[in-house]
């Protein structure tokens, strides 16, 4: 789910007109135990849209990737309504701020963004790095539940058996529905699949419409 600049997008069906992004919220957190939402203005433009993502939190549990680059903002995404924040390696400024986080708060989870087959981050002491260094380090001092996201690549199974092996693990990124079985294979605890891979579920006209 993908709140944009100005309000949520509009998921366009096959059969024609839209779906309203908090209709759809409600239908996916009713048939599954979490949501994960990335909304893009805080990713892209440090401007999270708080007040979305309180209205979608009041249908079920949400994770939130806002793009957090400070604790700060990320205890403002839990105050929100989120049961966890996501703090990622694309956008948190240091590891001093995760660990800043997690002093304030444990309802966190920490995302390893692999591009290239290293991490990519904003803070030095993880970009270029191998995601299960950057893993070690990380669940020393801070958040033992990761998302392991390869972006314009395929999963790295390897690694992420070896990151699933010391705590919970998800996988996001370069991942499929058809690619699920390998979850269980791999020690995995889930995935994140994009709202689109469902979406034809809801072809039915939604409540009201």
């Amino acid at each position: 789910m993908l709140p944009a600049e100005g309000g949520p997008i509009a998921a366009v069906p096959k059969n024609g007109g839209t779906f309203d992004l908090f209709e759809i919220a409600d239908r996916l957190i009713a048939d599954y135990e979490r949501l994960y939402v990335v909304d893009l203005d805080g990713v892209d433009r440090d401007q999270p849209q708080l007040d979305y993502l309180q209205e979608i939190a009041r249908g079920g549990e949400i994770w939130v990737d806002a793009g957090v680059r400070t604790a700060d903002q990320a205890i403002d995404v839990l105050v929100a309504g989120a049961q966890r924040a996501v703090l990622s390696t694309a956008f948190l400024r240091s590891d001093r701020e995760l660990r800043k986080a997690w002093r304030l708060s444990s309802d966190l989870v920490f995302e390893i963004e692999v591009r290239d087959g290293a991490v990519a981050g904003r803070a030095p002491e993880w970009t270029g790095r191998g995601a299960f260094d950057v893993a070690t380090a990380a669940r020393a001092e801070a958040p033992t539940d990761l998302v392991l996201s390869y972006r314009e690549a395929p999963v790295d199974w390897t690694v992420a058996r070896a990151l699933a092996r010391d705590g919970p693990l998800w996988v996001d990124g370069s991942f499929e529905l058809s690619d699920a079985p390998k979850l269980r294979e791999y020690d995995c605890r889930g995935a994140i699949f994009h709202v689109h891979e469902f979406l034809s579920q809801y072809e039915s006209p939604l409540p009201g419409a």
